[in-house]
């Protein structure tokens, strides 16, 4: 397998919270706070049926529970399984009796817990899916060497699903290059209230950490935007090394991270994104939410992205895009082509765009761009977050 790699001297420059302000800024915040860009939570709860939810689905962030202490964005509030069944994973075979695909497709809430650590083998399927809803995942259970997924990803397809310390590696599958095995490593489709937290997303051979599903499923752009991914927090993750030219039809895939076409409050918060060549993460046409916190390390073509494809949108007039983008720090690396911005804009349509207290910086040190790209103009800077 090839893939995009770079001199690990990139992590030198490693952290999560902000130190200091050079590109694109506004006044700068006391350090790490992003609170307010992000929705709080507070008044603990008793019970899953206790979560008081809002008309589209979501838990109300201030009266709820939090998911675990430390969770953060619009997702804090998702009960998972809490309060449910708890089933242990006893084998590391793909499927049958006591194993982490059986234990998923049971229904109703159930926390998931690991009495064996090792390599789970999708053997080529394509995902294993999340589909029956209230569910955590606690991968931080399994002895050691802890839960790896390979020849596979994970596909998260319902709602109320919580995922931690889980690695998930779909690598070639023994595919012939350009073969059309387009696989990410952590997906969600159609999904919400879901949080991904301290898992490592790698190998993929499309995206490594996406938020995804149909970008124009209903009447109106508030049905879009209800019937694709929203209530999404990505948290503390590795996100690194998508195969650059494996088997993907495209050739050339390493891609860190999708935000699909009108996916809404999606929070990408203290992830560890590392030479991918672009999409750290990519925001397409109408999607909003927060990045805050991150790394970007040794991005190739790009950092991070607004796109929204006219071709795509033929018939539907463009939706304007949400960003606020606090705190991240990007590094570029021996793989960072010249000029890449901390956040380059292209096609068609507006963005919104908050930036507060990024670090941006060349190979050589000196500032990166805060904003470029073919379509810069349309990137619309604003002095208070937009969601």
């Amino acid at each position: 397998m090839q893939r995009f790699r770079a001199a690990l001297v990139v992590l030198g420059a490693f952290a999560f919270g902000a130190c200091g302000s050079s590109s694109g800024t506004a006044a700068k915040p006391d350090a790490g706070d992003i609170d307010g860009a992000l929705p709080p939570v507070d008044a603990p709860v008793d019970t899953a049926q206790d979560i008081v939810s809002d008309d589209t689905g979501a838990p109300d962030a201030g009266t709820a529970l939090p998911a675990f202490p430390g969770a953060r964005g619009w997702a804090a509030a998702t009960p998972g399984g809490r309060g449910g069944q708890i089933i242990r994973v006893t084998t590391l075979a793909v499927g049958g009796p006591g194993s982490l695909s059986a234990a998923l497709a049971t229904a109703g809430p159930r926390i998931i817990v690991f009495e064996v650590g090792g390599v789970i083998d999708l053997q080529g399927a394509r995902f294993l899916s999340i589909t029956q809803p209230y569910v955590t995942i606690a991968g931080q259970t399994a002895p050691s060497p802890g839960i790896t997924l390979i020849r596979g990803g994970l596909l998260i397809n319902t709602h109320d699903v919580i995922v931690q310390h889980i690695r998930v590696r779909p690598g070639e599958a023994g595919r012939a290059k350009m073969s059309g095995w387009e696989v990410d490593s952590i997906s969600t489709s159609a999904a919400y209230n879901v949080i991904v937290d301290h898992c490592s997303a790698t190998w993929g051979t499309d995206e490594n950490l996406s938020a995804s599903g149909e970008r124009f499923l209903g009447a109106t752009p508030d049905d879009w935007r209800t019937n694709t991914s929203h209530i999404v927090t990505f948290s503390n993750n590795i996100v690194a090394e998508g195969l650059a030219n494996a088997t993907h039809s495209e050739g050339e895939h390493s891609k860190g991270g999708l935000i699909h076409d009108n996916v809404t409050r999606i929070a990408i918060i203290g992830n560890l994104y590392f030479s991918n060549n672009d999409r750290h993460p990519l925001f397409k046409g109408g999607a909003r939410g927060i990045v805050a916190n991150n790394f970007v390390g040794n991005p190739g073509r790009d950092a991070m992205r607004y796109n929204l494809s006219a071709t795509e949108w033929t018939g539907h007039p463009p939706e304007t895009g949400q960003m606020s983008i606090v705190g991240n720090v990007y590094q570029a690396g021996p793989n960072t082509m010249p000029d890449v911005p901390l956040l380059r804009v292209t096609g068609v349509g507006p963005v919104e765009v908050f930036m507060m207290d990024n670090v941006a910086k060349t190979m050589a040190g000196a500032d990166a761009p805060a904003i470029g790209g073919t379509s810069a103009a349309n990137a619309v800077v604003v002095d208070a977050a937009p969601l």
